[in-house]
């Protein structure tokens, strides 16, 4: 096969492209020139942290929203490799919520052992992509950072595997220019040693808001009020975090809240989450749209509508990650080896309307469980991605949505089981709450208890 592939990006779902390549190629098949662009120097997207915030050595943009301290929020099982296990990867079961550098580990694990990285220029940052309908080439401009070089090339297709969990969404507050505190984003938060002894604000009622909130707390925070515009979490707090409605002014250190409660505060961290942007496209590629979990205008998730020679990935709002990505990675390669054929406009418009008809129904997170793995099987069903128990994976989301229920501080104590290999997973040798070294060395030590 002759043609060439641009991938932006080598996180995890530039990642899970390239690997899907790789694998066809192991198996035979003819596959066209892969060329990834990566900002950064190294791969692994937002799993791979720095200290930096704002702007990084080039004076691009800081990509990572990753913190000191995170642990995984889900159960690993739901968002396995099914080509390449834990088990595979670690040499032995480990536990069900790791930490980043453990996640980390396994991300970039699969791909060293593709041998993907000569695919891959990094520090190159990706500056415009137009498309012309004459020659039915992308044309691709980069820049290699270190010495501002810039080029030119053309392309057959492109996949957009930037992400959209590194732009924050910013809103202001009246009276915040004078707030006498810290006030940031939590795309800059990197460690919640900062904020020990602190009374904090957060506002915001999703993943970030919950878990910032709980590694403050766990790391000796004072207080932490979280405040939210449509509706609480609803967790049970621990006695010195509490929801309250959202933020109407602040007055020096008094913030304000819509119930006309109001309570001093040091820090202000605004988990008010991040923007789909894509300043390197032309306008008529570009996927506008806020976090939902079917954007639309993308056949199977994952097709541009208006040229499906343009693919994105992992644009979703997510329950499942990696095992989607790979799903949509190994659909896209389909399609670009001509494995999949692509219905007309009219038919691809109408299944995507389809599919976002069935979201915007959507009541809770049990259903949102259910409408994301029914996509993902959707794809799988015809790709030759190797089997896994999705059933299972269900089953395991609404366990873990009942656990968080029960305790918020307690539920990545449980253990799972994976529906990949049948493994079930050891008790971490440590409660979350007293987990502060989070290595991957400490974490692997093995004096795990065996789950029930």
């Amino acid at each position: 096969m002759t043609g060439r592939v641009a991938v932006i990006g080598a996180g995890p779902c530039g990642l899970s492209e390239l690997r899907a390549f790789q694998q066809a190629k192991s198996k035979g098949a003819a596959i066209p020139e892969i060329v990834c662009y990566e900002k950064q120097s190294d791969w692994g997207g937002l799993w791979n942290y720095t200290w930096r915030v704002g702007t990084d050595e080039h004076g691009e943009p800081v990509h990572c929203s990753m913190y000191r301290y995170l642990w995984s929020n889900g159960p690993k099982e739901c968002l396995e490799f099914a080509d390449y296990t834990f088990d595979e990867h670690f040499g032995q079961p480990i536990p069900s919520y790791p930490p980043r550098e453990v996640l980390y580990d396994y991300i970039v694990g699969r791909a060293k052992a593709a041998g993907v990285r000569p695919w891959i220029q990094f520090n190159t940052a990706v500056r415009h992509i137009s498309y012309d309908k004459a020659s039915g080439k992308f044309s691709v401009t980069v820049e290699h950072l270190p010495d501002r070089k810039m080029k030119t090339e053309e392309f057959d297709y492109v996949v957009v595997a930037s992400g959209h969990f590194s732009v924050p969404n910013v809103p202001s507050f009246k009276g915040i220019e004078s707030f006498p505190g810290r006030v940031l984003h939590a795309h800059d938060f990197r460690s919640a040693d900062e904020f020990k002894g602190k009374d904090l604000l957060i506002v915001g009622a999703s993943y970030s808001a919950e878990d910032i909130g709980l590694q403050c707390h766990k790391y000796g925070a004072k207080s932490v009020t979280m405040c939210w515009r449509t509706q609480p979490m609803g967790f049970k707090w621990p006695e010195t975090m509490e929801e309250r409605p959202l933020l109407t002014k602040i007055e020096g250190k008094t913030v304000h809240f819509k119930d006309g409660s109001t309570k001093d505060v040091d820090a202000i961290i605004l988990c008010t989450g991040y923007l789909h942007h894509f300043p390197f496209l032309d306008e008529e590629l570009k996927l506008r749209t806020h976090n939902r979990m079917h954007p639309p205008h993308l056949y199977k998730g994952i097709m541009w509508l208006d040229n499906p020679k343009l693919m994105y990935l992992g644009m979703q709002d997510q329950f499942y990650t990696f095992s989607m990505f790979d799903a949509q990675a190994w659909y896209a390669r389909d399609v670009i080896l001509g494995r999949i054929k692509l219905p007309s406009h009219a038919e691809m418009a109408k299944d995507d309307a389809a599919w976002v008809k069935r979201e915007e129904a959507l009541k809770d997170a049990f259903e949102k469980i259910d409408f994301q793995a029914d996509y993902v099987r959707d794809l799988c069903a015809v790709i030759d991605y190797p089997k896994f128990d999705i059933d299972m994976t269900v089953d395991e989301f609404k366990e873990w949505e009942h656990d968080k229920g029960d305790s918020i501080l307690g539920y990545r104590n449980k253990a799972f089981k994976s529906p990949c290999s049948g493994t079930m997973a050891p008790i971490h040798h440590t409660p979350w709450l007293e987990a502060m070294d989070d290595s991957m060395k400490t974490f692997l030590a093995v004096k795990q208890v065996a789950a029930e």
